[in-house]
């Protein structure tokens, strides 16, 4: 069975999770299969971003499936988690922007699945938890670790001890969201024909820097920076942005 709806718009891939009765939470197959979709896109030259969103207006992802997880074992519950986290490094380490589109229910998984995307926009109505203790668990996705670097450890821990939910308003303030949405896949979609534009070289070792720059100490951090701006110099989209800047005309940007 599908549980993914993909479209393409011009040079944007949006990916519908699509279990709107179950709220679209994430069971084994839906992360096996947004795995593959994902690696598919990544790999697709005429793709430039991504957009992660969930069916209908109540719920973007409410969670893992409590239902499925019920039975497992503690191995069966470690090779789901593995499978999550792998799936959400690679959504992390993506050389291609990933958004997501928060229209609801953002708790648990897919709290955690919003937290590895490169953007979140959200609906005004959306709710954002970690509610995982209040079943006697922690987050499995890599919750305990991408939330404190997003907000802190103070208010991760807050969150996570105390399993509570928050409105967009606080998330914004927060600075778990980005940006608040009268319509989250339009305000999505102008920013990825924005990102479209520019060099996708330019922004997968943008990606690149950033994702390296989190494993070493700050001022090698700069080296590490160093390193991926130099080496776009011997690109051909590196000459041709500077040209047109020159030549004041818009760049042909060919990712490489």
């Amino acid at each position: 069975m599908k549980y993914i709806k993909t479209e393409i718009d011009f040079k944007t891939a949006i990916l519908t999770v699509d279990r709107e009765k179950k709220l679209n939470a994430l069971n084994s197959d839906v992360i096996v299969e947004l795995n593959e979709i994902i690696d598919n896109y990544i790999a697709d030259s005429s793709i430039s971003s991504i957009i992660i969103t969930g069916a209908g207006n109540k719920s973007f992802i409410a969670g893992a499936d409590i239902t499925q997880m019920l039975e497992f074992s503690s191995l069966e519950a470690s090779n789901y988690s593995k499978n999550g986290i792998l799936l959400f490094n690679k959504i992390e380490k993506s050389p291609k922007p990933i958004i997501a589109a928060i229209n609801g229910y953002a708790l648990g998984g897919g709290c955690e699945l919003a937290l590895a995307c490169h953007i979140r926009y959200s609906s005004k109505e959306s709710l954002f938890g970690l509610p995982e203790v209040t079943l006697g668990l922690i987050p499995g996705f890599g919750g305990t670790q991408r939330l404190k670097r997003i907000v802190g450890p103070g208010l991760a821990n807050e969150l996570i001890f105390s399993g509570k939910y928050i409105d967009s308003k606080e998330a914004l303030r927060i600075g778990l969201v980005n940006k608040i949405c009268d319509d989250v896949i339009e305000e999505s979609m102008k920013l990825c024909n924005i990102i479209s534009k520019n060099s996708p070289l330019a922004i997968s070792h943008a990606i690149k820097s950033m994702a390296c720059g989190e494993d070493v100490s700050y001022f090698d951090s700069f080296d590490i920076e160093n390193n991926f701006f130099s080496q776009l110099f011997n690109s051909y989209d590196s000459k041709e942005g500077m040209q047109a800047f020159v030549e004041k005309r818009k760049p042909l940007f060919k990712g490489k």
